[in-house]
């Protein structure tokens, strides 16, 4: 399988008070077509700056983002924006839905935004909705929708533009354990039918063991688990 991110020598750090503090000290990572990886760490750990690095959203302090042998490193925001909305997907621990809007018209936005016509994204939009079992949902507002409903409904926005990479940050950690199980399954599924790469970043230890590759994030370095 190709890899699709990579991650080399990554550090960051911020100024609190005066004082730089130092969140990541040189991570390695590479993450292939197909693969989940579960990110797992104490609170504080810096599991979400990893997160919005990967995800472009913020830039090292050094190293180096390569997104499907693109490097990601040098590009200046607008490409750096372009490169995220064509190549990644978010699932965040709330869904982040857009209220005055139906299922279906979440799914459909980003991909107009992307540039695709109003009948390919409708198209994709009812695709995507229909294989995580909300075809008889499409129509209803977020506030209609159960928790569950509502992430799959995300998952499905945030497969809309056919990305390489998702990115999930506590997908389930909002849900019941019964409804938490279902999502994660869809998950995996999802991610093995599109052939992603995903990193998922959860406090679930039984469900990180259930993905293929474990790692853990502590004192600003990442290191591979025993699963």
């Amino acid at each position: 399988m190709s890899t699709v991110l990579e991650l080399n020598k990554i550090h960051k750090s911020f100024e609190q008070a005066g004082e730089k503090l130092e969140v990541l000290k040189g991570c390695d990572l590479s993450i292939a077509a197909g693969e989940m990886v579960a990110l797992v760490g104490p609170s504080g750990s810096g599991k979400s700056t990893l997160m919005h690095i990967a995800g472009l959203l913020e830039s090292p302090t050094n190293g180096q983002i390569s997104i499907e042998g693109q490097d990601a490193s040098s590009l200046n925001d607008k490409k750096r924006t372009k490169l995220r909305s064509q190549t990644i997907g978010f699932v965040y621990q709330y869904h982040h839905l857009l209220p005055e809007f139906s299922a279906l018209e979440n799914v459909i936005l980003p991909q107009l935004i992307n540039g695709k016509s109003k009948n390919e994204a409708k198209e994709r939009a009812e695709t995507l909705l229909d294989q995580v079992g909300l075809a008889s949902r499409m129509t209803h507002r977020p506030a209609r929708l159960s928790g569950g409903e509502q992430q799959r409904v995300a998952v499905a926005r945030a497969l809309a533009n056919e990305p390489a990479l998702l990115l999930a940050d506590e997908p389930t950690g909002n849900l019941d354990p019964d409804t938490s199980e279902m999502v994660f399954a869809m998950l995996v599924e999802l991610t093995k039918k599109h052939e992603l790469a995903a990193l998922i970043a959860t406090h679930n230890h039984a469900l990180a063991k259930r993905m293929d590759r474990v790692i853990e994030l502590g004192s600003g370095l990442i290191v591979e688990k025993e699963k």
